[in-house]
């Protein structure tokens, strides 16, 4: 499974407020995710945070979202794997995916990331 929607850098750029050179080592970094799709370098729309929006909708997502990818990366995983341990369904969690989950349970989210490690 795959999210609905993707972002361009560019776009991701805009909705974070900052230069596509900032997104691109955003994703170099592990504190967003970016995959190719169509040769396009593309990042799931719900897990790149609107801080234009009045409340920086989502705010906390980014620092939830890096934690988790850091554990994920230092338990061997590469984007596209990551990605899709995201949005794998787990029947376990109210909100249907890891990535649905991070907003309302990011404490949940990592424990499961780092059990992968093990």
């Amino acid at each position: 499974m795959e999210p609905s929607e993707w972002l361009t850098v560019p776009e991701a750029a805009e909705r974070l407020d900052v230069r596509v050179t900032r997104v691109h080592q955003m994703v170099k970094s592990n504190t967003l995710i970016a995959v190719r799709r169509d040769g396009v370098l593309k990042l799931p729309a719900d897990l790149v945070p609107d801080l234009r929006s009045e409340a920086g909708q989502n705010s906390n997502l980014a620092r939830h979202l890096a934690g988790v990818l850091t554990v994920l990366h230092d338990a061997g995983y590469q984007a596209e794997e990551a990605l899709t341990w995201l949005y794998t369904p787990d029947s376990t969690l109210p909100e249907g995916t890891p990535a649905a989950a991070l907003s309302e349970r990011p404490t949940e989210v990592k424990r499961r990331a780092q059990a992968l490690g093990f």
